[in-house]
């Protein structure tokens, strides 16, 4: 593995490769599961990269993974959404660089950015349904701590609608 890798913010310029990345996405879950992302609005990550919460992992400069952050997710995390907490979203890695174990990276990044921020907690969420991701992200550090039943029409991407999720957090 080069020992050349970053976390940065995307920029404006990074908007289509952040795109390729997500249908890269999709197009595998597809293959893998009974369920998908449906796409994303340039509008929502646009604002992600504005407010300085896209980020990219660079390999030698180099693109191989995204993701999202947010610090409040209340119509997942509902009450406990009070609670400082950085929220982990849309994590994507590029198929060259799988195995290099990103998860991992992003969340000794978040932890950084926790202590750094007076944050308490680093939050994910996944399908419910997913037997895989819950051992996978258990296996990275957090613990599950309950799923929730999404309701139609939440204002969430259209991919959240009516499903059961997992939650996951660690503490700071």
């Amino acid at each position: 593995m080069p020992t050349s890798i970053a976390i940065v913010n995307s920029t404006l310029a990074d908007i289509n490769t952040i795109f390729e990345f997500y249908d890269m996405a999709i197009a595998h879950q597809k293959k893998v599961f009974n369920k998908h992302w449906q796409g994303f609005s340039l509008e929502l990550v646009t604002q992600e990269v504005e407010e300085n919460r896209q980020y990219k992992i660079l390999v030698g400069g180099e693109a191989a993974c995204i993701f999202a952050v947010t610090f409040n997710d209340p119509q997942i995390w509902e009450e406990k959404d009070q609670q400082p907490s950085i929220y982990i979203h849309r994590i994507v890695t590029h198929p060259n660089f799988r195995g290099y174990g990103f998860v991992n990276q992003i969340i000794d990044w978040a932890k950084d950015y926790a202590k750094a921020n007076a944050i308490e907690y680093i939050r994910m969420d996944t399908w419910a349904d997913n037997a895989k991701l819950l051992a996978y992200y258990t296996g990275c550090g957090f613990a599950h701590v309950g799923s929730i039943q999404i309701a139609t029409n939440s204002g969430l991407p259209k991919h959240y609608e009516g499903i059961s999720l997992n939650l996951f957090e660690i503490k700071i």
